[in-house]
């Protein structure tokens, strides 16, 4: 129970490993490995050149297309795809609309008392705060909306460079496979180069379809999959806040968060 005599439902994001993309990409990974081993020998699939062609090519392009300071940030988000939070949409509107009532039975300045409770949503507690400043409901939007923008091109210019990077690699891998042939081609007099040429000219075309569909593009559609859930909680703040903002009825800002989620996260605050 709150100074103000509610409960606000503010439970903090529990933070886990999301083991669907891991145990995802490495079944996959696991798989190949295992069909490699099978059939043959498994140090006949690792060949330097094809590696250096593929990883290095693919990254070298890649940077040339965006900036370094945007690869770099690119590679500490893929690692963040490993870690998922417990929060949802639904537990997001319960928590505004609770806030809202509160704002209506007591006024704006009560809700000040719950920003501590808060603290972990700091998207949430910059709107709330704003509205016990006096900010006007619409700049309230109009700031959080800004803000939430600028996140989600930050999250899309990172899918991008994963799926950039998803083209890339095939291509790199077709390019190593051009060198690989014109060696043999150009070396047929010498037996002992054929082998190593047709190596490089076939693992370079696996490594890049490998990358590319087991890695990269798994990668861009679970970071896609993340922001889409990030940007819908925010939504559900932002309409929050600009409605307390603006003190209107909380059952209408329930009628506005319902009109924007699926039916299955619905809320019935006051029903």
């Amino acid at each position: 129970m709150s100074e103000t005599g509610l409960h606000i439902h503010a439970p903090k994001p529990r933070i886990g490993f999301d083991y669907a993309t891991f145990l995802g990409i490495a079944a996959a990974f696991l798989l190949i490995a295992t069909a490699i081993y099978l059939g043959g020998s498994p140090k006949s699939f690792i060949n330097p050149p094809s590696i250096l062609i593929v990883i290095g090519g693919t990254i070298a392009v890649t940077t040339a297309c965006f900036s370094i300071k945007e690869m770099t940030g690119t590679l500490s988000i893929m690692g963040k795809t490993l870690v998922t939070t417990s929060s949802d949409a639904t537990s997001a509107a319960v928590q505004v609309l609770q806030i809202a009532e509160l704002a209506r039975r007591q006024g704006v300045l009560a809700i000040q008392n719950v920003l501590g409770s808060i603290e972990h949503e700091k998207f949430l507690h910059h709107g709330i705060t704003m509205v016990v400043d006096g900010t006007p409901g619409e700049e309230v939007e109009y700031i959080l909306r800004r803000e939430m923008t600028a996140t989600l091109q930050r999250h899309n210019r990172s899918v991008s460079i994963l799926r950039k990077m998803s083209e890339f690699a095939p291509a790199m891998g077709l390019i190593g496979t051009l060198i690989g042939l014109v060696q043999m081609l150009g070396n047929l007099d010498d037996p002992s180069s054929i082998g190593p040429s047709m190596a490089v000219a076939l693992l370079t075309t696996l490594y890049g379809a490998v990358l590319a569909n087991l890695l990269f593009l798994p990668l861009a559609a679970k970071l896609e999959r993340n922001s889409n859930a990030e940007a819908m909680v925010k939504t559900i703040f932002i309409l929050g806040a600009a409605s307390i903002g603006r003190q209107e009825n909380p059952r209408r800002l329930e009628m506005v968060i319902n009109s924007v989620l699926p039916p299955s996260k619905r809320v019935n605050y006051f029903d």
